[in-house]
């Protein structure tokens, strides 16, 4: 006998804030996402730029400066097509863009590829910008915690 269907009721709350964004370079983009749904904007490299193999690091300029909100925070992830198809992903992921920073964004690149150097060109896309609510934090000072001690951590529960 089939079980009936539940209705699920899809409640969509889209909350948008301004922020504030100077272009240093007129002529690249501003952040967007791919698709409408995505969470990530899109970064742009403002200059070409080479990644040595086997580790190398590179600041990449984006052309903008933004002015975060207070209690948000900017956050910078790698592109997982970079990461996948070449070994490129920020060497400090996630990258934090502070909400009283306000000098050009810089993403901090590394190639993970041990033998290929991989070349960043002007305007291609090369991190995602995440802005997220980033309560403050009031310490509460205790003699011992709640709950169990899982101990260890890094794996400690196997593969």
């Amino acid at each position: 006998m089939a079980r009936p269907r539940r209705s699920v009721a899809a409640v969509t709350i889209f909350a948008q804030i301004e922020i504030e964004i100077v272009r240093l370079d007129t002529d690249l983009p501003l952040p967007q996402r791919a698709r409408d749904d995505d969470a990530g904007l899109d970064l742009v490299a403002r200059e070409r730029l080479v990644l040595a193999a086997g580790g190398g690091r590179v600041v990449v300029p984006t052309g903008i400066a933004i002015a975060i909100p207070p209690g948000y925070g900017g956050f910078l992830l790698p592109r997982s097509g970079l990461a996948l198809r070449h070994g490129i992903t920020l060497a400090n992921a996630p990258g934090l863009v502070d909400a009283g920073y306000r000098d050009e964004v810089k993403v901090a690149l590394i190639n993970t590829d041990p033998a290929a150097d991989y070349i960043v060109e002007r305007g291609d896309r090369i991190a995602q910008l995440v802005v997220l609510r980033v309560p403050q934090i009031s310490w509460t000072e205790v003699a011992a915690l709640d709950g169990d001690n899982r101990g260890g951590g890094f794996g400690h529960t196997g593969r």
